[in-house]
């Protein structure tokens, strides 16, 4: 009889210890176990506006999402003076309110912003976060900072 006891409770520790790792395993992604918006979840450092909020990343932030990319990047120093790779806009600055339809139409899409030094890509970030924008990063000290990480900037055509 004791056996038995001692059988039933080795079955009973199995079976939950199988049910919490399951649980476990569906708690450790979000977005309903979905691990595509990883690079950006918990990086940056969130910046409060008086419309809401953007997030401003380092270059070591931005490196491994742009290597993952999954976002649209954005370059709005005025004048041109180089980029980062993959960039797939340029909008200065002070046209992005009137160039919206140069941007995702969705405004959960995750955008980053650069410029030289992170000056006018903060105010784009401002400015994009008024305009409704949620997911909006910004690279903090611009591509002044990305050099000085040793990445790559792409210089301008001549």
């Amino acid at each position: 009889m004791r056996h038995l006891t001692l059988m039933r409770s080795r079955w009973a520790l199995l079976i939950v210890s199988v049910m919490l790792a399951g649980l476990l395993a569906g708690c450790g992604t979000q977005n309903g176990g979905s691990t595509g918006n990883s690079t950006a979840a918990n990086v940056g450092e969130p910046v409060k506006t008086t419309d809401g909020t953007y997030t401003n990343l380092t270059p070591a932030e931005l490196k491994p999402m742009l290597d993952h990319k999954d976002f649209f990047l954005v370059d709005v120093h005025t004048p041109p003076e180089g980029r980062l790779p993959n960039t797939d806009a340029r909008i200065p600055f002070d046209q992005v309110a009137n160039r919206i339809s140069e941007l995702p139409a969705d405004k959960g899409a995750k955008i980053v912003l650069s410029c030289r030094s992170g000056s006018m890509s903060s105010e784009a970030s401002a400015t994009l976060v008024k305009l409704g924008y949620t997911n909006i990063y910004n690279l903090k000290g611009g591509m002044n900072a990305w050099k000085d990480a040793g990445y790559e900037i792409v210089p301008e055509a001549k």
